[in-house]
């Protein structure tokens, strides 16, 4: 066989064919998602949700399992606006889950994660997060801004700087090799629900050839909630800094149910023309978090995919296989 390199991709040719993918999809009557998780992949259906990952000796083994949280099926958490607070946690909560099972898969049987070490990797997250994503933009702000701390600038100024943070943030840590390795995983996973949503067989083939970036993207919806928490932070800019901190943290809900509504409406109109520029950004900000996978990859991504599809169908409460 005749080895044949090909040209590789530039950002514009990515981002034209996740908009002409985007284009074509057809109405679907639940929007899968996903999240990548270490060697393996999480997706989440109406009523399961499943992972895979492949383990060190190669096989794939997937763990399947119902959703029983009111949060992830209950009627009020699929309303407007609260759905997207249900989509946080969900996204902390089942994420953390995935991934400390996927984790346990990599260290085998003798040696596994516990519940405690998993605690204190949230806890000192989610610290990390809050001082990274609002006590160090606040910090910021109170460098540059030299007039009165309490002001709507010095809060335009936040926003901006917590959007730059965030694109920063995924710039370095996609620089380590094992980031890059859950990128690839999330670029798998992306391309999968391509394949899917665009009526093509799911499969090796096919999913190659789809899209890395689309539309609902964990990571475009981080770059949305920058752009609202500008807009809802602003009347907060005349608080004192601590009294402003603190209605920041209770307003996250908020600031995530606005941001969730807004990336499910251009979803809606992406075929559009404003829907494609609208989208320009978050698709943009995904090729900072997603790598091109390898077919192995995407196997993993396959077969998380059609376990949570046919645990719905099969209405499965539990299963846990591996898959030479």
């Amino acid at each position: 066989m005749v080895g044949v390199k090909r040209r590789r991709p530039s950002a514009g040719d990515i981002l034209l064919t996740a908009a002409l993918n985007a284009a074509a999809a057809p109405p679907t009557t639940f929007f899968y998602g996903g999240q990548a998780v270490i060697e393996g992949v999480l997706m989440r259906g109406p009523r399961h949700y499943a992972v895979a990952a492949r383990r060190p000796d190669g096989a794939i083994t997937v763990l399947s399992e119902r959703l029983r949280s009111r949060v992830y099926t209950g009627r009020p958490w699929s309303l407007p606006f609260l759905r997207g607070a249900a989509t946080l946690w969900e996204m902390l909560a089942l994420g953390m889950r995935a991934l400390q099972w996927s984790a346990n898969i990599q260290l085998g049987e003798d040696v596994e994660l516990s519940q405690g070490a998993m605690g204190v990797t949230i806890g000192v997250s989610v610290i990390f997060g809050l001082g990274l994503f609002i006590g160090l933009p606040l910090l910021v702000s109170a460098v540059i801004h030299h007039g009165a701390p309490q002001s709507v600038a010095s809060v335009l100024i936040e926003g901006v700087a917590r959007a730059v943070i965030l694109l920063g943030y995924l710039f370095l840590i996609g620089l380590l090799s094992s980031v890059r390795r859950v990128f690839e995983y999330h670029g798998a996973e992306h391309k999968a629900i391509n394949c899917l949503e665009s009526g093509d067989p799911v499969e090796v083939p096919e999913v190659r050839r789809a899209s890395r970036l689309h539309p609902r993207c964990g990571t475009g919806f981080l770059v949305v909630v920058a752009l609202v928490s500008v807009i809802v932070f602003t009347p907060l800019g005349f608080l004192f800094w601590p009294v402003r901190i603190a209605c920041q943290i209770a307003l996250i809900p908020v600031v995530a149910g606005v941001s969730y509504e807004v990336i499910r409406g251009l979803a809606r109109i992406r075929h559009t023309r404003f829907g494609k520029i609208a989208l320009a950004p978050v698709l943009a900000a995904q090729l900072l978090s997603t790598r091109e996978p390898d077919d192995a990859q995407i196997e993993v991504a396959i077969a998380a995919l059609a376990a949570a599809r046919s645990a719905d169908e099969g209405a499965v409460g539990e299963a846990y296989a591996t898959v030479p």
